[in-house]
């Protein structure tokens, strides 16, 4: 495989990661440190599922690839319907508690996010000499788009006023359902 096919492969990765971004933007309409954090994160499962996946090599590649489309599913639906239930709650209540930027909260979208790249690693079983090269592009790319989809997202948040947690939700949902239809048609 080479460079620009690992590149356009690393964009196509990423673009989850850039749309759960533009999402906590939407919501956020500023720049909050734990975006850093976040970015780091997305980064980091980007590079670390390839590696896993080329780790469990042929043998277990079709049942990674089978449940991985349901594992984001589960994932991104679940956050997706919290945002959702908490956006139509009549009560606005405390700020804080819909501003999840708990670690817990991002680990389980760096997973939603980059389960799709498992299945990528094994791709590489065929080019071990590759897959070091792979995972730090996959890993910068997804950090990278993070951060734009997130200066994004807040950009576009601040001047338009609408419930972005009920439009991020919904978009989280329908996420997961693209790469569970995705993953299911292929």
């Amino acid at each position: 495989m080479d460079i620009v096919s690992i590149i356009l492969m690393s964009i196509a990765l990423a673009m989850d990661c850039f749309s759960v971004s533009v999402t906590q933007g939407l919501y956020q309409r500023r720049w909050q440190s734990r975006v850093w954090l976040m970015a780091a994160l997305f980064g980091l499962f980007q590079g670390v599922m390839p590696l896993i996946g080329y780790s469990i090599g042929l043998l277990f590649a079709e049942m990674v690839a089978r449940y991985a489309p349901w594992i984001a599913l589960i994932l991104l639906g679940y956050i997706g319907t919290k945002m959702i239930l908490e956006s139509l709650r009549k009560d606005e209540g405390d700020v804080a508690e819909k501003n999840d930027w708990s670690f817990v909260h991002l680990i389980m979208l760096a997973i939603a996010t980059s389960i799709d790249a498992l299945a990528t690693g094994v791709i590489f079983v065929a080019q071990p000499e590759r897959i070091w090269l792979a995972v730090s592009v996959f890993a910068l790319g997804s950090f990278l788009f993070t951060l734009l989809g997130y200066g994004l997202g807040a950009y576009v948040g601040k001047r338009l006023r609408f419930n972005a947690e009920l439009v991020g939700g919904i978009i989280l949902v329908l996420i997961g359902i693209k790469i569970c239809v995705e993953g299911l048609c292929s």
